[in-house]
């Protein structure tokens, strides 16, 4: 068996800044194979520092730089890994853990770098743990992660993280915050006692993590609900197998893909019922969407009459919100998709007030989009057009550039291409693969 050793591999160096270019307006055809979910991952290898001995991976997304970012975190606490190239299996030993202050540089770049804090916590005792980075799509708040360890007695302090041992206790989530929830959850599989979380967010990537714990020693009950009673365990011992589900955000995008460039795709392996508020809209829209398998969907984005596109965007109202709610993080993605559909649509986010970065830059290529506050109104029936300054300001809102681009006559060349890498494993080489005319290019200077 060919192992890969990824314990010096993903290191900072010095790597080109690119920018995509896309020859848009051609169909898409074919099938597209979704990667192991991003969310998700991040938050599993978080996890296994609550755990002693080796956990074994299925379908991580190994190249995403939020995932080797991740890595590196664990790698600076004393974590080994071991990556097969060939099947794709990731190994996680965290035997040889002994620090509770995770390098700084990594923590900040990542939001999902704040997600050891939980483990760390509860299984020494203390973290040091920098404040997260991520995108900037608006505030994000840590209040719930520390009202809720604060809530387990943890004695936390902004400036440096610090805390105690954790004994059970009750927290309310005034926000079900995934980010928070999975931190409270990991921390609580750890502390004396039991532990009820209410309002916790129900999103897929909670219940997979849940899932893993489980499998890893911990008592959880209620996963996968809005409430959750943890009973605290002195150890948790690493898992045998857990396969990583697949991204709905990717996903999605494709299903959107196939819309927004009038095209069929065939997508799998997705789990439908994850995608059931974004297929309900793009059905009203026009597609036609089948399953032809337990894990595989069929997307038509080809709707004519006499010629004639029959995409309509009148009476298509989305308003973001927390699972099972339309996903904020595939809204730049569905504006982008409006702005081609006859009518007028409203977008209305409620997550990030910081998300409709996207709207300028789509206006570059000729969408008709007026945003008040946190809504956008959509007048569709844009022949959008290619443009050689657009910029990606974060990882969705680049993505909502990629799919106008596919679908808009001439070029397009995206900046701010290392937002994308963040959440896409090798976008361009599957776009590709269904046809797209899509390439990288290097800028002639380097970005650390």
């Amino acid at each position: 068996m060919e192992v890969h050793n990824l314990f010096s591999h993903f290191h900072s160096h010095d790597v080109p800044e690119e920018k995509l270019i896309i020859h848009g307006g051609k169909e898409l055809s074919g099938h597209v194979t979704i990667s192991g979910s991003k969310n998700s991952s991040l938050a599993l290898l978080a996890a296994t520092l609550c755990c002693n001995g080796i956990s074994k991976f299925q379908n991580v997304p190994v190249s995403l730089s939020d995932i080797q970012k991740m890595i590196l975190v664990l790698q600076s606490l004393g974590a080994r890994f071991e990556y097969n190239r060939i099947n794709g299996e990731m190994f996680v030993e965290t035997n040889g853990v002994v620090s509770a202050e995770p390098d700084h540089v990594a923590v900040s770049e990542i939001r999902g770098g704040f997600f050891v804090l939980g483990p760390l916590l509860s299984r020494f005792g203390e973290a040091v743990v920098a404040l997260p980075g991520g995108c900037d799509i608006g505030a994000r708040p840590v209040d719930l992660y520390i009202r809720g360890l604060e809530a387990l007695g943890g004695l936390v302090e902004i400036k440096c993280g610090k805390g105690r041992r954790l004994r059970g206790g009750s927290f309310y989530l005034d926000y079900p915050s995934v980010g928070a929830t999975n931190t409270l959850m990991m921390a609580a599989t750890l502390a004396h006692g039991v532990t009820k979380l209410s309002n916790v967010a129900q999103e897929p990537e909670v219940n997979d993590l849940a899932q893993f714990l489980i499998k890893c020693g911990a008592e959880i009950d209620g996963a996968g609900t809005s409430n959750l009673l943890i009973t605290g365990k002195h150890k948790l011992y690493g898992c045998d197998e857990h396969a990583i589900m697949p991204d709905r955000i990717e996903a999605g995008t494709f299903a959107i893909a196939a819309a927004i460039t009038r095209s069929c795709l065939s997508i799998s392996p997705v789990v439908p019922s994850h995608l059931t508020s974004l297929l309900d809209k793009l059905k009203s829209a026009g597609c036609r969407i089948t399953q032809t398998a337990h894990d595989t969907i069929h997307v038509s984005g080809i709707c004519k009459e006499n010629g004639i596109d029959r995409f309509k965007g009148t009476g298509i109202h989305i308003q973001t919100g927390p699972y099972p709610e339309f996903p904020t993080d595939l809204q730049p993605q569905m504006l982008a998709f409006l702005t081609t559909c006859n009518g007028q649509s409203v977008v209305r986010e409620t997550v990030f007030e910081g998300r409709m970065g996207h709207v300028r830059e789509l206006q570059k290529m000729g969408a008709k989009i007026q945003v008040y506050g946190n809504s956008a109104t959509i007048y569709g029936g844009s022949n959008l057009c290619g443009s050689s300054g657009v910029l990606a300001h974060d990882l969705r809102g680049g993505a909502s550039l990629v799919l106008a681009g596919l679908a808009a006559s001439g070029t397009t060349e995206i900046d701010g291409v290392f937002h994308i890498d963040r959440g896409y494993e090798d976008l361009k080489g599957k776009l590709q693969s269904l046809g797209a005319n899509v390439k990288r290019s290097s800028f002639n200077y380097y970005n650390i």
